[in-house]
């Protein structure tokens, strides 16, 4: 017994195994050894396909095809005699064929063994062309499939298979090969990093990689942490431009909806100012169809008095000017200390403090002509002052 190549698949399997266990091919009683070259093929092969050297059992199948020739003891049995002078020959009475004298016989069975032979090397000269071209074929489909492939794996067993392939075809898969496990190192860097720019510089290396799904929620994921962390409008807002689909865009939505409820805004501070410095201009001037315009109809408390009207607003108008007040002017110190409640789907009521001082002109100099106040007041979704108390600051 002794180890070969199986001819068609180039495992290495024992010469008397029934079949290759790799291709299943027959092995034992259907491989021969050339005596020329050592090469292990198929025993029904006109030659050897490493040096071509003609199978023994082709020849002997040739010579079989060869019509039978008389042979030589056969026919010197009965020999015609020649007539010295050109007589017939005995029993025929013929005379002989002139120019025949001297011909050997076995010429055309020499041409025809000859013949046969060149028309074998064509024979074996096609079969060795189409079994080359057949060859090459087979290792441009496997190049071309490892080049469109991805797996380091499939780029290796390329270079294992085919060893005598072009140079450039292994070169070129070569390279594919060190840029993939490159790619990978790469992968394998930023995930171990956990660093927002690592990821971000690999998807930026690698724009097709496999890993752009992965690498693309991991960096949603760290943003999200980031603006959760924040937690402010300007941190939910930045989310939501640089991931319009992210995996967090109905959580910052939320989280920006609750902070409204709970974050007075410059523009609504703005208009909370607007309408107690109408309140205000409206004393002044003592205008009463300015002042009750801004307050809302029924008021939970003004001045301490429940469910105040607009007309407990005008009756407070008309009794802060005393007969000896000549004029007056309510200055408003701009400390607005706002807290916000949602009261309805996307409506807040705002509870305002701050501080106001009143200047007054009389005709009693004895009397007060100044005075602080803190001013403690609600106004409602509809920008109406609903609740209005003063309480006046000792010092």
């Amino acid at each position: 017994m002794a180890i070969i190549k199986c001819p068609e698949c180039g495992h290495q399997i024992s010469d008397k195994a029934p079949v290759c266990p790799s291709c299943g091919v027959e092995i034992a009683g259907k491989i021969i050894r050339c005596q020329q070259c050592g090469e292990v093929y198929f025993s029904d092969q006109e030659m050897c396909p490493n040096c071509h050297h003609v199978t023994p059992s082709a020849l002997e199948r040739q010579g079989a095809a060869m019509p039978p020739q008389v042979s030589h003891a056969t026919a010197s049995v009965n020999p015609p005699t020649q007539n010295v002078g050109g007589a017939a020959h005995p029993g025929t009475g013929e005379p002989p064929v002139a120019g025949t004298e001297g011909k050997q016989p076995g010429k055309k069975g020499h041409g025809v063994l000859i013949l046969s032979f060149v028309l074998a090397l064509v024979v074996l000269s096609v079969c060795f062309f189409l079994y080359n071209k057949a060859k090459t074929d087979k290792e441009r489909e496997a190049y071309e499939y490892a080049m469109n492939s991805s797996d380091p794996l499939v780029l290796q067993s390329y270079l294992d298979t085919y060893t005598d392939a072009d140079q450039v075809h292994r070169d070129s898969i070569q390279a594919h090969l060190t840029q993939l496990k490159q790619a990978d190192l790469d992968w394998t860097n930023a995930v171990a990093s956990g660093s927002q720019t690592a990821l971000e510089d690999y998807l930026a290396k690698h724009p097709d990689s496999p890993h752009r799904t992965e690498v693309q929620h991991m960096i949603d994921s760290l943003d999200w942490v980031l603006a959760a962390n924040e937690n402010t409008l300007e941190a939910y807002k930045l989310y939501l431009v640089d991931h319009a689909n992210g995996e967090h865009v109905d959580d910052a939505n939320d989280a920006i909806k609750m902070l409204n409820a709970q974050t007075v805004q410059p523009e609504e501070k703005s208009a909370v100012a607007s309408i107690f410095r109408r309140f205000f201009q409206s004393i002044n001037s003592k205008d009463e169809e300015a002042l009750t315009a801004t307050v809302a109809p029924i008021m939970t408390s003004f001045l301490g008095k429940s469910d105040a009207t607009k007309n407990d607003v005008a009756t407070f108008l008309h009794k802060i000017y005393k007969e000896d007040i000549t004029n007056m002017n309510w200055h408003l110190n701009n400390d607005y200390k706002i807290d916000k409640k949602e009261v309805g789907d996307n409506e807040y009521e705002y509870a305002v403090q701050f501080s106001a001082l009143q200047d007054i002109e009389r005709t009693d100099p004895t009397k007060e002509k100044s005075a602080k106040y803190r001013v403690s007041a609600k106004v409602g979704p509809d920008g109406k002052i609903s609740a209005f108390n003063l309480t006046k600051i000792l010092e």
